[in-house]
């Protein structure tokens, strides 16, 4: 069945939801829209070598693109792994490991620069889902990037939760401690024994669960271990590009297991596909594989690979051109927030 006859047919059984989807109660037509992105580096500079810290300039930039096309909130996230990486022409490639301490404090360097960017830009941290809302403030939800900063210890988990982290996405493209990923051969059988601790404490503390990067194996582990929906922040469905990025890009199973928790998959606008209209389409793809609640967009400024989201400008195209082929408001709604807006509620409390 095609994406077209797939919402008629949706829209004439079930009074216009899509078919699997949850019943939810409906929204006031007066409601402002919500539109959260699950994954973004403001102003972050990508160069041959490696990825640097935002500049004040490009960050303060990139804050007022936000606010011009009123962003709600999104999960601004430091990149744990960040020496260890190596961007190349065929994507980006691990290069030697953290000493013991090394993680943490490339943590507290670069949480240092973030909050003090976000301070000098007048933008709040959000402590918790309920702080989310449809205005013209920006809600800076903290997260990193891979788990390798924790050290392997489990304490630096409510460390980090005390610093203002809501979010630890567990692996990134360095092999770490927590689990295997799909970029590197398998060290761990899934989600290691550390990674199960990080896993249940993350669940008691109120953190919200990001299996971006993460091998389906490790996927299945968390989404079996969870108490609480998890996110996979940013990927796209598997298609026939066998690009440089194809490996990060996941089957509908592999969706399945975090829509399973309740969570939420972000749609990667990244050169994976190979146009604008393309992302859309693959967009379509996801939501008739998941079902509306089940979908979101992490757009990965600036750090993406080959975007084709490069602004908030081009954000807004994306949620025109999802109505102007079939969604409806209430439908756009909860893909552009309304359904990170519910995951954050449920566990960041």
């Amino acid at each position: 069945m095609n994406r077209k006859t797939f919402l008629i047919n949706a829209a004439i059984l079930f009074g216009g939801q899509l078919i699997g989807c949850k019943s939810t109660a409906k929204k006031s037509k007066n409601e402002p829209l919500i539109s959260f992105d699950l994954h973004t580096h403001p102003g972050v500079f990508i160069k041959k070598g490696m990825a640097d810290y935002p500049g004040d300039i490009a960050f303060a930039k990139r804050i007022a693109d936000m606010q011009a096309h009123k962003l709600s909130g999104a999960f601004f996230s430091l990149v744990a792994d960040m020496p260890l990486l190596k961007v190349t022409e065929t994507g980006i490639v691990p290069q030697g490991a953290f000493k013991v301490g090394e993680g943490w404090k490339e943590f507290e360097k670069q949480l240092a620069v973030l909050k003090n960017l976000l301070a000098k830009n007048s933008i709040e941290i959000a402590f918790s889902g309920n702080d989310l809302k449809a205005n013209n403030n920006i809600q800076a939800y903290l997260s990193c990037e891979g788990g390798d900063f924790l050290d392997g210890q489990i304490e630096n988990v409510e460390r980090c939760y005390n610093e203002g982290v809501r979010s630890i996405q567990l692996v990134h493209y360095a092999p770490n401690l927590l689990g295997d990923l799909q970029t590197w051969k398998a060290e761990h059988n899934g989600l290691s024994a550390f990674g199960k601790e990080v896993v249940k404490e993350m669940n008691r503390l109120g953190m919200l669960i990001d299996v971006a990067h993460a091998s389906v194996r490790t996927v299945k582990q968390v989404a079996d271990l969870t108490k609480a929906p998890i996110i996979l922040s940013h990927s796209i469905l598997k298609g026939d590009n066998n690009g440089p990025i194809s490996a990060r890009a996941i089957s509908e199973d592999h969706a399945k297991l975090v829509a399973n928790t309740g969570g939420i998959v972000g749609m990667w606008p990244s050169g994976f596909s190979d146009s604008f209209e393309a992302f859309v389409e693959h967009t379509f793809r996801m939501i008739d594989a998941l079902g509306i609640d089940h979908v979101g967009i992490g757009t990965d400024m600036d750090g993406n690979y080959k975007p084709v989201i490069s602004n908030y400008t081009e954000f807004a195209n994306w949620q025109n051109a999802l109505l102007d082929k079939g969604l409806s408001k209430e439908e756009l709604g909860k893909i552009a927030g309304g359904n990170a807006k519910r995951v954050l509620e449920n566990v960041v409390k």
